[in-house]
């Protein structure tokens, strides 16, 4: 049966990886070819799990999550509220969190649970009637304060989504930084921050940084670090000497940061740890 509003969600638990673990969960139309892999022919979506990658009715995949191991759980449903004749919003989970989404055209006899295996020993068990409810994000029922979405805070209060300079201010070196608690990824890899208020010399930086980077460093300064630098438009990577890159940016400037991951890139673990976004003030600033 297809999944429907009644039953919009099935989980996949992978008992074993077999030979390559190419092992694949998705949706497909009714009368699927059975020689193929989810979501490599049309109006057909699949999590794969041997690269993390999405493969939208093509044998071309694109980056999207985390790879899966023996014992993991890989989700896909359907957003029941978003059912709708020819297009539905489908999505995946891994081990119960959300992946990501993605839109898919749907057949009017509606879009089957299927599994792909392509190596010797694979083995999955199958739940058709799994459940799954969206986590509540702690930092989403912050009322007065966004405290939780930074890891460190030095000389930097946060009051919602301002953040403002509260030290001396005595010299170039009285550095206050706010360093994200999360690293971007390829599945959020930019961010921005306006200018509120430039204060005396508009001393704001916002870069990259790794996570154990100095609290009372410039991003860019140190080695790991990458920033652009809003009072004279130089950037600095990992020296305290900047080169000459953009324009200058003054109150009401929006300065952004990201990264332009390949196509095929596969964040791991170690490369989460190392890539923390970083913004830093000196002088009486705020943030958003």
């Amino acid at each position: 049966r297809p999944l429907s509003k009644g039953n919009c969600y099935f989980e996949v638990t992978i008992v074993d990886t077999g030979v390559r673990g190419t092992i694949g969960v998705g949706l497909v139309p009714k009368f699927y070819r059975l020689d193929h892999q989810p979501g490599w022919l049309p109006y057909s979506v699949a999590y794969h799990a041997d690269n993390g990658k999405l493969y939208n009715g093509t044998g071309i995949g694109k980056q999207f999550g985390p790879k899966c191991a023996r014992g993991d759980r890989m989700g896909c449903g359907i957003h029941s509220e978003n059912i709708e004749a020819g297009i539905t919003t489908v999505f995946f989970t891994k081990n119960g969190k959300e992946v990501g989404s993605v839109e898919v055209p749907v057949s009017a006899e509606g879009l089957f649970p299927a599994v792909g295996m392509h190596s010797m020993g694979e083995e999955v068990k199958v739940d058709l009637q799994a459940e799954w409810f969206l986590e509540e994000d702690d930092s989403m029922m912050m009322v007065d304060s966004h405290e939780d979405d930074w890891g460190r805070l030095y000389d930097v209060r946060v009051s919602g989504t301002l953040l403002e300079y509260v030290g001396k201010g005595k010299s170039i070196m009285d550095v206050g930084l706010a360093q994200a608690r999360q690293p971007l990824t390829t599945r959020c890899h930019y961010y921005e921050v306006e200018i509120v208020d430039a204060g005396e010399k508009c001393y704001i930086a916002l870069g990259l940084a790794r996570r154990d980077y100095p609290k009372n460093r410039h991003p860019g300064w140190s080695r790991g670090s990458v920033a652009y630098h809003a009072d004279d438009g130089k950037i600095f990577h990992g020296s305290g000497v900047g080169d000459a890159f953009g324009p200058r940016c003054f109150k009401g400037d929006i300065m952004g940061c990201g990264i332009m991951f390949p196509r095929d890139y596969i964040l791991d673990g170690e490369g989460e740890r190392k890539a923390a976004i970083t913004l830093s003030l000196i002088k009486e600033v705020c943030l958003s």
